[in-house]
């Protein structure tokens, strides 16, 4: 379990992520609505990351921090002299007896840095009484964004006419030099005409189909209003739909 907690201008916040041993990642940050320094923030966020694997059962914990100061007054390696902080170290110390196993370390920040964003979002948003914030959740993006634009095409034909008429009647392309046949030729083997529609044969088996711009269009926003259903998530959807078209 990673902690950091975070004090600015903005306020106070606290950031804890705890890593299973199959690497999945839980979060939690709160926003803190009290007067604290650092160190007490230290504190807080070293707590919430504990309470949340208490919660979700976990048996033995290796809880990593930044704080030379707490790493080292939890285990009595170092002497508590601020009476703020000595409730805390109480409490830490009774939450770790309810574990099989703890165990302590402290870490550069720079290692620390997932934690530590964490308190900075919690420190800086200012919340109110009726605002609510959804949890924070990260996409995983792997094309860059204008791999995911569909234009209309110059000539008003969809890109993959050429390919089509060769399926067709083995024609190819007026003015079209040696180069671009053979790459047509070569393209073909990786498409199959039913009637007027066309299919790609992906690595993955199955087929799929090829779209024009407009249909392309459309079925982007139907995948992401929901109309395809949850078969799988709409990013992957969106994927498999523009490798066709």
């Amino acid at each position: 379990m990673f902690f950091d907690g975070a004090v600015n201008s903005r306020g106070s916040g606290i950031g804890a992520v705890l890593i299973s041993e199959s690497g999945q990642h839980f979060p939690a940050k709160a926003k803190l609505r009290f007067r604290c320094t650092n160190n007490m923030a230290e504190y807080e966020a070293c707590i919430l990351g504990i309470r949340m694997a208490l919660d979700m059962n976990f048996q033995e914990l290796v809880i990593i921090g930044d704080s030379d100061l707490l790493i080292h007054q939890v285990q009595g390696e170092w002497a508590v002299k601020n009476p703020k902080i000595l409730p805390y170290v109480q409490l830490v110390r009774r939450l770790c007896k309810r574990f099989r196993k703890t165990e302590f370390r402290h870490t550069p920040r720079i290692q620390n840095e997932f934690a530590d964003a964490l308190a900075t979002i919690s420190s800086m948003i200012q919340h109110t009484k009726k605002s609510y914030i959804d949890p924070l959740g990260i996409g995983l993006k792997e094309q860059p964004a204008h791999c995911l634009h569909v234009e209309k095409e110059s000539d008003g034909n969809p890109w993959y006419i050429d390919v089509k008429r060769y399926l067709e009647v083995g024609e190819y392309p007026e003015k079209a030099t040696s180069s671009q046949k053979k790459t047509i030729r070569r393209m073909t083997n990786n498409f199959f005409l039913n009637g007027e529609i066309l299919y790609r044969r992906p690595p993955d088996l199955g087929l799929l189909r090829c779209v024009d711009a407009v249909e392309a269009t459309k079925l982007l926003e139907e995948v992401h209003a929901g109309v395809c259903g949850t078969h799988m998530n709409g990013f992957t959807l969106a994927k498999k739909i523009l490798r066709a078209g």
